[in-house]
């Protein structure tokens, strides 16, 4: 099948995924996306803990970190899969819990990236430019501070943009250049760039030997599967723990 005409098609879905202790009721609707055509991802709703962590910088304008008192060692940047409330969402909490506890001895900070997650994607671009922006703000307070950035399902687009990678989605700022040696790891869960055949390996000579990403077997947003619940299996089959010990081993 041609790139520009791929296409899942989603009907009759009408049973309940649990999901970290939240039903995750799925809403088969289609989007377009640039670089990859027409296909349907359902995003998932989990009003728990939707409000940002505590942590340096973390506010929901996505503001400028607080003085150097207040600054972390290590600030994980996260961005939520569509359909989310504003938040972590349902990969990147218990991704900031894990990586915390892989750094012993060591201050973790998160912060969620603002940005719609709207169905129709074209949110990604909007949401790479508060990922790069955050990243400067809290990178000229806080000297010292690593970051660990990432996303879940379009959370993962805005990462791609916000790495510079062309054809990701729509355009958005990315990190500085001065800045990419201050990113110490990158973790994305269910990344549409697969559905071009494409890695972050091999799309960023700057971030790929610092990335791993996770498409789970069937995964309809990355691997071009048909099997929803395993777009929504991330937070309890295991990946987000290996993520954790991935970016901590990064971080050094």
């Amino acid at each position: 099948m041609a790139t520009k005409s791929r296409r899942v098609v989603l009907f009759g879905i009408s049973a309940a995924v649990v999901v970290a202790g939240a039903v995750v009721t799925p809403q088969a609707f289609a989007a377009t996306t640039p670089g990859f055509g027409r296909f349907g991802f359902f995003g998932s709703r989990n009003n728990a803990g939707a409000g940002n962590n505590a942590g340096a910088g973390n506010n929901a304008g996505g503001g400028a970190a607080a003085g150097n008192g207040d600054c972390t060692d290590v600030q994980l940047v996260f961005a939520r899969g569509t359909g989310e409330p504003q938040g972590l969402g349902i990969v990147g909490r218990p991704l900031a819990q894990a990586l915390a506890s892989e750094l012993p001895g060591r201050t973790v900070s998160s912060f969620a990236v603002v940005y719609a997650a709207a169905a129709n994607q074209r949110s990604a671009g909007p949401g790479a430019t508060n990922m790069s922006q955050h990243i400067a703000s809290v990178a000229a307070a806080c000297p010292e501070t690593q970051f660990v950035i990432g996303g879940y399902s379009q959370g993962a687009s805005v990462t791609d943009i916000a790495m510079g990678i062309r054809g990701a989605g729509t355009a958005g700022e990315a990190i500085d250049a001065d800045l990419t040696g201050r990113v110490s790891a990158v973790v994305v869960f269910g990344n549409p760039l697969g559905l071009q055949r494409r890695t972050i390996a091999g799309s960023s000579a700057e971030f790929g030997p610092k990335a791993k990403e996770f498409c789970n077997n069937g995964d309809p947003v990355c691997g071009g599967g048909n099997n929803f619940a395993a777009h929504l299996a991330y937070p309890r089959n295991g990946t987000v723990q290996q993520a954790a010990e991935f970016a901590a081993g990064k971080v050094g």
